[in-house]
């Protein structure tokens, strides 16, 4: 006879209590294997598939997508064949790993009148379709209208939950989106045109009585115009009751919660603990970027700019290891650290996220340029793991790609310093005694004053400075 086992959210690791559901990869029905992915999740450090260590019939789920839960909680049940089916269990719970790859693919079983189950969370989820399931629960109102018709089956590629639940309480149908994202991934932006578009459409039909309520919403004469903030026409809730004159009435709540939620703590710390203090320099590039044309011109793996930039920190902090270390309050100590693994700050749709490369130290410019463009890869599709979220000993802040000089960023707790990279651009330079066009760019450190003074990070940045401006300098290390 069947036994049913109860697979809960297990311990994602890195200090993590709770994750958000962003897609079901199986179904009530479905038969799975040892280790096949379940289900995906959002936590606050990156969004991951989770194994379940059971193989059998899915009876149950528990949680609509979008849903948060606590570690621990319920995920879904499985009916196990015969009890010596149990010892198949991986017991590998972990987040992102299994011993076993998914099945190809996966065929559904109708449930026996005599198969224990526990109680679905979601009733008649069998007989519903999943275009109308998701109709029911989102509501659509007559927004999705004016999106074009068409029917998508499956779970729907959606950027995070939040995008979800934006489209959920105003009523857009995600199914009839397209998505402007990687492999038609539906974005924030999707949902608010979307959401833009029907404002606009029942605007303009809008007369009388109409009109004054469509005004009274904050979207009247305004709609359509640059002026008013999007958010604040369709987003901001409309008051219902009178309030007291000077008591703003409108405004967006966005928690902080996932990858946003992490990052405000992570920035909150770093700014209560490190007395950070931060230096600048210009320098010229010109000999770097002609350097860098010498190699891609070569052949082989293309060279970027922040993998060279990379290989100059990883040499700088060689000779100022005081850099690359991190602050022991307990024992109050400062711990210098043998490897260097080099974060870089990569913005997403997702939010602000910062990959490690690992042992950064021991690689060459090829190697560096081809982990970067990995993990940026991953940032942008939402698939980085925990593991390649943390354990950075320095982090790399090109904030150039914004089209800014400079910055005085916060440093990436628990780390000890960052440096910050300006755009190349070019500017008037005296090069050799004379005036010239010639390509620059502002560096910043900003370094924890425990670990070390001034002199120390001022040597750090010069030595960069003058790698940028001599790339030469770069052969008496390698």
């Amino acid at each position: 006879m069947a036994q049913v086992f109860e697979f809960k959210l297990p311990d994602l690791g890195e200090g993590l209590t709770e994750a958000s559901i962003v897609t079901w990869l199986v179904q009530v029905g479905d038969v799975v294997v040892v280790d096949q992915p379940v289900v995906e999740v959002e936590t606050a450090k990156a969004m991951v598939e989770v194994p379940c260590p059971y193989a059998g019939v899915v009876t149950a789920r528990f949680g609509e997508e979008g849903t948060e839960l606590p570690v621990g909680a319920p995920l879904l049940t499985v009916a196990v064949g015969t009890p010596s089916e149990t010892d198949e269990g991986s017991g590998n719970v972990l987040v992102g790993y299994g011993t076993a790859a998914a099945p190809a693919r996966r065929r559904r079983v109708s449930r026996r009148n005599d198969t224990p189950t526990a109680p679905p969370v979601e009733p008649a989820r069998e007989a519903a379709s999943q275009p109308a399931r998701e109709a029911e629960a989102q509501q659509p109102a007559p927004v999705a209208e004016t999106q074009p018709a068409q029917t998508r089956t499956g779970p729907v590629p959606v950027i995070s939950p939040l995008v979800r639940k934006l489209a959920r309480e105003h009523g857009v149908d995600l199914r009839e989106l397209s998505g402007s994202g990687p492999d038609g991934l539906i974005l924030r932006s999707d949902v608010e045109n979307a959401l833009r578009e029907s404002v606009q459409v029942r605007a303009a039909g809008a007369t009388g009585a109409q009109t004054g309520a469509v005004a009274g919403a904050g979207v009247g004469a305004g709609v359509g115009t640059e002026r008013e903030p999007f958010e604040a026409e369709l987003l901001a809730p409309v008051p219902t009751v009178p309030t007291a004159p000077g008591v703003g009435t409108g405004g967006i709540r966005v928690p902080l919660r996932g990858i946003r939620g992490a990052v405000a703590d992570k920035l909150s710390r770093s700014r209560r603990e490190i007395p950070d203090a931060t230096c600048w320099v210009d320098a010229d590039a010109t000999e770097l970027m002609h350097a860098r044309v010498a190699m891609n011109a070569a052949g082989g793996q293309k060279i970027s700019v922040l993998a060279l930039l990379a290989r100059i920190c990883t040499a700088a902090l060689a000779r100022y290891p005081e850099l690359n270390s991190r602050v022991d309050l307990a024992a109050r100590e400062v711990v210098q650290l043998d490897e260097v693994h080099l974060g870089f700050a990569a913005q997403t749709e997702r939010g602000l996220v910062v990959p490690v490369v690992r042992d950064a130290h021991a690689r060459d410019a090829e190697s560096l340029s081809a982990e970067f463009a990995r993990l940026t890869e991953s940032a942008r599709a939402g698939r980085l793991t925990p593991g390649e979220l943390t354990g950075g000993t320095f982090t790399l802040n090109n904030y150039g790609v914004f089209g800014v000089d400079g910055s005085t960023p916060i440093i990436n707790h628990p780390e000890a310093a960052m440096l910050g990279v300006g755009r190349i651009t070019p500017k008037p330079w005296v090069h050799q005694g004379e005036l010239a066009v010639r390509q620059v760019v502002q560096l910043s450190l900003t370094f924890d004053h425990r670990v070390c003074d001034g002199g120390t990070a001022g040597g750090f940045l010069r030595y960069v400075a003058d790698c940028v401006e001599q790339p030469a300098v770069l052969l008496r290390t390698l």
